[in-house]
């Protein structure tokens, strides 16, 4: 299994480097993370977790490191992030059941690096 939070660190150093080569690129992106984020009629918590849901049926480690953390920090619980693997698997199949595993493993690692600090 992928280490979880080892990897989300990785990916944003990753990402800071991009950043310094296509500023414009980076600075929109985040622009258009940022604001689709935004509280609104949906809250922060329910938007990563459509972003997680998205995320496992696209078969995106990365972007599963991104959502899962994203939405334990926005306050979702474990029995929400298994309801969305739910319906990820509804809609993408076996595929989004392995990549569901793969988030569940995320939330357990996650968890333990906020209980370990």
């Amino acid at each position: 299994m992928t280490d979880f939070p080892g990897y989300y660190e990785q990916l944003k150093t990753l990402m800071g480097e991009l950043g310094a080569d296509i500023p414009d690129t980076m600075n929109g992106f985040k622009s258009l993370h940022q604001g689709s984020l935004l509280e609104g009629s949906l809250d922060t918590k329910q938007k990563e977790l459509i972003a997680l849901g998205i995320a496992i049926s696209v078969r995106c480690n990365g972007c599963i490191a991104f959502h899962v953390s994203a939405a334990l920090n926005a306050g979702a619980s474990r029995q929400e992030i298994t309801e969305t693997i739910g319906v990820s698997i509804l809609m993408g199949g076996g595929p989004s059941m392995i990549y569901g595993l793969e988030a569940l493993e995320a939330v357990k690692q996650f968890s333990a690096a906020e209980q370990a600090a």
